[in-house]
């Protein structure tokens, strides 16, 4: 028997059919367009958690190698360094600990110029030979010739981390050159920097917009994690993680974000930024499940909402796709935005679902991220702050062999020469002189122009050496002008002769709160200027004073001169100065 349908029954197969049909098309598509609106949002989630704390932890190190560099660029640091690489195996100990103050001094100004919020703990100074020639804390080993942290260092700054009872330390590591070294020049050591790592740590344990499973951590070229996991316990130097984006960042110099198994064997979703030249691939990532969750609760909203509203399903379908689309597009456009570098933007959806979890989770995360960069920022001003230079004179006196060294012609020599060329032409002449007087104790003031200012202190009971010591300072520096010719025709410059003066008396003394050099000024200082255009060209001239005290000593001959600047009746002796069986 035919069965037989009335027109309402038809009418209802009909929108049966039409609605159920409708409804497969639009939970299909609903369900197909939300998953791939979700996944490429938590791939830009990740991608931008992964390179905004990538590019802040690379700023971060990047910054530490520079602040080491400045400490192994010391001048003082490459005179000390060069000094104790030549002292034989006997000396060597008696020695370093002589040198022991002049280091901690130059520790403690690089403290005070860098500022202790980078978490400086610890400094070791290390001789080509290997041998610690300073450090600030206790060693346990005397000897780091062989070691391969050492080895690299002498090739290059670079940043690594040292296992600790409490979980891992930041070592920074630098070469340090000789004062005269040129580009190509082999380095006379190594500086070791230790410091704390609450900044890094700071950046990677913050897990706001990573929900209930996500994490960030970082790994470096030996396949180990360098920072705490959510997972696992004391991860840290023990984990092993050889998974996709690690073998592709040390391998292959590559990123990598999508779903693979990670060092737990769970499938996850995961962005990774890959430093490989600074020996570290940072991992954001998050649980699969975790992932794919939302879709979950959508798919099986639309499918219940379906069979209940069966006769409105395609209005409610469009009405849910809008609800659905709208704001997941926002949320869309919010993360390109981040991705972008712009951490003002926020969604403010207000919904209850899911969606509105999501929203919140996102704007909490970019809050966070902005305060983040903004606190780093202000930190580094801080760090870049100097203190004002602040000159106090002080009514001490004492009496000191004042000199001075002063090119002939300067002016007229440097006339023709570049900027470049200028800037070479006093480093090669400032640098001789200042080593030649660091190395017979004298102190550098500083260079007036296109001459250099030096004094040797007189204690009362060494006022004879100190003479005779300052006497063979100055014609040292007469005698090294071969020597200086010699630079001078190898970087194709000008050669020039030079005068040498030498005055004793009392002195008044400037000290400045950013220097441990003291500065002098008197009529002492004014008087070894005065006789200085009377000296002969790579030769030495004293003044009265000081032949007074320095005639007795032997070794040496003085010869009295009078020209239109040195006279009685200007008020000026002087004394030409050269040594017993020499050849000039």
């Amino acid at each position: 028997m035919a069965i037989s349908f009335g027109l309402d029954k038809k009418l209802i197969l009909l929108v049966m059919i039409v609605s159920v049909i409708a409804l497969s098309i639009t939970a299909y598509l609903s369900f197909n367009y939300a998953d791939e609106i979700l996944k490429e949002r938590q791939g830009e989630q990740l991608f931008g958690e992964s390179r905004v704390r990538g590019d802040t932890i690379r700023f971060l190190f990047e910054s530490r190698i520079e602040q080491n560099k400045i400490l192994a660029n010391d001048p003082m640091i490459r005179i000390l360094v060069t000094e104790l690489n030549q002292i034989p195996d006997n000396e060597f100990e008696k020695i370093k600990e002589e040198k022991r103050r002049s280091f901690l001094t130059q520790v403690q100004a690089f403290q005070e110029l860098v500022g202790f919020s980078i978490g400086f703990e610890d400094v070791k100074v290390i001789g080509l030979n290997g041998k610690i020639l300073f450090t600030l804390g206790r060693v346990t080993s005397t000897n780091f010739l062989d070691d391969p942290l050492f080895k690299k260092g002498l090739t290059k700054s670079f940043v690594d981390f040292e296992p600790t009872p409490t979980g891992k330390k930041m070592i920074v590591i630098s070469p340090i050159f000789a004062q005269d070294s040129k580009k190509g020049d082999e380095p006379i050591g190594v500086i070791v920097s230790r410091m704390r790592t609450a900044s890094i740590d700071s950046i990677l344990l913050n897990r706001s917009g990573l929900g209930e499973t996500g994490e960030v951590y970082i790994v470096n070229d030996g396949f180990l994690m360098l920072s705490e996991s959510r997972f696992i316990e004391n991860a840290v130097f023990k984990q092993k993680v050889d998974t996709i984006p690690v073998q592709k960042c040390f391998r292959e110099e590559e990123d990598h974000i999508g779903f693979y198994p990670d060092y737990r064997g769970i499938n996850i979703y995961g962005s990774s930024y890959c430093a490989d030249d600074l020996g570290f691939v940072l991992l954001a990532e998050i649980d699969e499940a975790e992932t794919i969750e939302p879709i979950l609760v959508l798919q099986n909203r639309i499918f219940q909402t379906g069979i209940l509203i069966t006769t409105g399903m395609a209005i409610i379908a469009f009405a849910i796709s809008k609800t659905l689309s709208t704001p997941l597009i926002k949320l869309k456009n919010a993360a390109n935005k981040v991705a972008n570098g712009n951490f003002d933007v926020r969604t403010n959806i207000k919904t209850s679902d899911e969606i509105g979890e999501l929203s919140y989770a996102f704007d909490f995360m970019t809050q966070k991220l902005q305060d983040s960069l903004i606190e780093i920022k202000e930190k580094e001003d801080v760090i870049k702050k100097q203190e004002d230079i602040l000159l106090q004179f002080s009514d001490y006196s004492e009496n000191y062999c004042v000199c001075m060294v002063d090119i002939m012609n300067s002016t007229k020599i440097t006339s023709s020469l570049s900027e470049t060329q200028t800037s070479e032409f006093y480093k090669i002449f400032l640098n001789s002189i200042a080593i030649i007087v660091r190395k017979f104790d004298g102190i550098v003031v500083k260079n007036i122009g296109d001459a250099l200012l030096f004094y040797f202190p007189v204690i009362h009971s060494e006022h004879k050496f100190t003479l005779k010591k300052c006497l063979d300072c100055c014609l040292t520096i007469a005698e090294s002008h071969e020597n200086i010719k010699t630079q001078l025709k190898q970087e194709k410059l000008p050669v020039f002769n030079y005068r040498i003066s030498a005055t004793y008396g009392i002195v008044r003394i400037a000290k400045t709160s950013t220097s441990s050099v003291n500065d002098i000024f008197g009529t002492t200082v004014n008087r070894c200027a005065k006789i200085n255009r009377a000296a002969p060209a790579n030769g030495l001239i004293i003044g009265q004073d000081f032949y007074n005290n320095a005639k007795a000593i032997d070794g040496f001959i003085f010869e009295k001169i009078e020209n239109d600047v040195i006279s009685a009746e200007h008020g000026y002796q002087g004394y030409i100065v050269s040594r017993k069986n020499s050849n000039k």
